[in-house]
């Protein structure tokens, strides 16, 4: 697995949060984590495809993603609020598994390895569209 690098290209033009081409699955902790990433890479998903996100990854760097963008009028696509949802859950120590899978068949990969898993909440983010997943 690869480090976690907020860059760019996980931004919308707003500057919010938005990895397009990847899954995003919240688990109830980093051991539940890990255990999912394994699973995904045992689909066949590389391990440089795959970053773990720790609460504090998720509370800081990711939440601030937000910040003022629905000032003075809130944002007309849902990409604040599902980072804001993102927030509750690792507020809850809930750890992410961000997974680049902007094929079908690697989401298919990536399904397949999150079945079963303790997924408390699963997004797929394509463009113009966020999926919620159910695993």
């Amino acid at each position: 697995m690869k480090p976690f690098e907020l860059d760019s290209h996980m931004l919308t033009l707003r500057g919010v949060f938005y990895p397009t081409g990847h899954v995003l699955a919240m688990l109830p902790g980093r051991q539940q984590a890990e255990q999912a990433a394994q699973a995904v890479m045992k689909e066949g998903i590389p391990g440089d495809e795959i970053s773990l996100l720790s609460p504090d990854t998720i509370l800081g760097p990711i939440a601030r993603t937000v910040g003022s963008t629905d000032i003075p009028f809130p944002s007309p696509g849902t990409e604040g609020e599902t980072v804001r949802n993102l927030a509750r859950h690792a507020s809850q120590g809930e750890w992410g598994v961000l997974v680049h899978a902007p094929k079908s068949a690697a989401y298919e990969c990536v399904m397949r390895g999150l079945k079963g898993q303790p997924v408390t909440l699963a997004e797929r983010y394509r463009q113009l569209v966020i999926e919620d997943l159910e695993t």
